[in-house]
């Protein structure tokens, strides 16, 4: 059991979601046999891309304490400016994809400043945001359907161009090609793993710290090959002119750069140091207005680039896009292992949640379940999950995947402060809360022998 823990880098539990995404992976390929196939696996990234970019922005709002219910407008609002702009101006589509991003900034400037300057809570501002941009978004629109340019639905629904350089004839005398985009990001994708896993045995030795053993990262070494030589393998074998899709690519880019920021940066602590205990963050200097200003501003830019994404995908803007958006990206959070009442959630989680929601959509579709059923289905899964993850909570147990992402202790180094042993935010902050307390105590004391003092005078 030691082993198999060290295997998954810690309490098993934390990977619940994990075991559950591969679990319906499973039964799904079982039951139809077309889940885990070349075209399959580009409809479900392709289709479901711009809700996981979604839940990369929500998490960091969830995780301060707020949520934000106008990413769905803002991004609806955000592919109409983009497919009017570059057709009646006649812009290159690279401009229109700038003034759609900078058009999701001064939307996500707008909505922090009253989140952070004014007060308002989240919940209200992007409430009222989500009314006012679906009618800005008609209104602009005349609730018309405005269609896109080649490039753009090359970003929401394109594929790697392929070099021809491989290719192989089956049995049947088929010729088969395989991409070399898609081969070339698995190899480097597989060599970041085993130098990863390596690299890190190496240096917890080095700075006299316990290792996993040779035999536990071998294996794990292993399964991380074997899962990520078979998806390369598939993305790259596909049908003719199709490859590791577009929006896989731009949604690999986001996950890396947000893991890096929430989970290696001040400003991933002090989002985490503000969802913990935002009186106590406060008081160890953490600016609480400029991080909501932040994962607000943030978020908008990302639901414009989802809408961006999207556009693409259906290969025109309409007067219905991002309908019930907000509420996929909330429940792919929230499946993901986030805590209702903030503190706790990671990007890999939020994907993770998102993946299994995608899966279940898919698999059930494939399966011939109705939209009825497949609604009443992903509700429950979600009240489970949640109901789940606040059960281990009162029982004293960890979030569900709230520490999945965590550094490991083979990374800690005794003497290098960037490299601290990653501890859970909220417990920081937890820890400093009585800090601050005795502190006011302190203060009040000392006001109150103050004035005890000029009473005697």
């Amino acid at each position: 059991m030691k082993s198999l823990k060290s295997l998954f880098g810690g309490d098993v539990r934390q990977f619940s979601m994990l075991f559950a995404l591969i679990a319906l992976i499973a039964f799904f390929q079982i039951s139809t046999g077309k889940v885990l196939t070349p075209s399959n696996l580009m409809n479900i990234i392709n289709g479901n891309s711009y809700v996981l970019i979604l839940a990369i922005g929500m998490v960091m709002v969830i995780v301060v304490g707020h949520i934000d219910l106008s990413v769905g407008s803002v991004a609806a609002v955000v592919g109409i400016i983009v497919a009017m702009t570059i057709r009646d101006w006649g812009i290159p589509w690279w401009l229109g994809v700038i003034i759609g991003l900078a058009a999701g900034l001064v939307i996500g400037a707008w909505q922090g400043w009253w989140v952070a300057y004014v007060g308002v809570p989240g919940f209200i501002a992007t409430l009222a945001g989500m009314m006012f941009f679906r009618g800005l978004n008609q209104f602009i629109g005349k609730s018309n359907s405005v269609p896109v340019p080649e490039e753009i639905r090359w970003i929401g629904g394109g594929y790697l161009n392929d070099w021809g350089l491989l290719s192989y004839t089956d049995a049947k005398d088929v010729v088969h090609t395989i991409n070399e985009p898609t081969l070339i990001l698995g190899l480097l994708a597989i060599g970041f793993v085993v130098w990863r896993e390596f690299s890190m045995r190496k240096r917890a030795a080095r700075i006299g710290a316990q290792p996993d053993t040779t035999l536990v990262v071998t294996v794990r070494v292993l399964v991380l090959v074997a899962v990520i030589g078979y998806l390369t393998y598939q993305f790259a074998s596909g049908r003719p002119n199709t490859s590791f899709p577009v929006p896989g690519l731009l949604l690999v880019l986001l996950i890396i750069g947000y893991h890096i920021l929430t989970q290696r940066t001040v400003t991933g602590r002090h989002i985490y140091a503000v969802g913990g205990n935002k009186a106590a963050a406060a008081l160890s200097g953490v600016s609480t207005k400029r991080t909501y200003f932040f994962v607000m501003t943030n978020m908008a830019v990302l639901s414009a680039l989802a809408g961006i994404v999207f556009i693409g995908r259906s290969t025109s803007s309409g007067p219905f896009d991002g309908v019930m958006w907000e509420l996929d990206a909330i429940a792919a959070v929230f499946i993901g292992g986030a805590a209702v009442s903030g503190g706790i959630g990671t990007v890999t989680g939020s994907i993770i949640g998102g993946l299994v929601m995608a899966t279940l959509n898919n698999g059930l579709q494939i399966m011939g379940v109705g939209s009825d059923a497949t609604q009443m289905i992903k509700g429950l899964v979600l009240l489970l999950a949640v109901a789940f993850d606040v059960y281990n909570k009162m029982q004293g147990r960890p979030s569900i995947i709230g520490m999945l992402m965590r550094r490991p202790a083979t990374e800690v180094s005794a003497t290098d402060p960037a490299t601290t042993p990653a501890v859970p935010q909220q417990d920081v902050v937890e820890e400093a809360a009585p800090v601050a307390a005795a502190a006011t105590t302190t203060t009040k004391r000392s006001k109150k022998s103050a004035t005890t003092e000029r009473e005697e005078d």
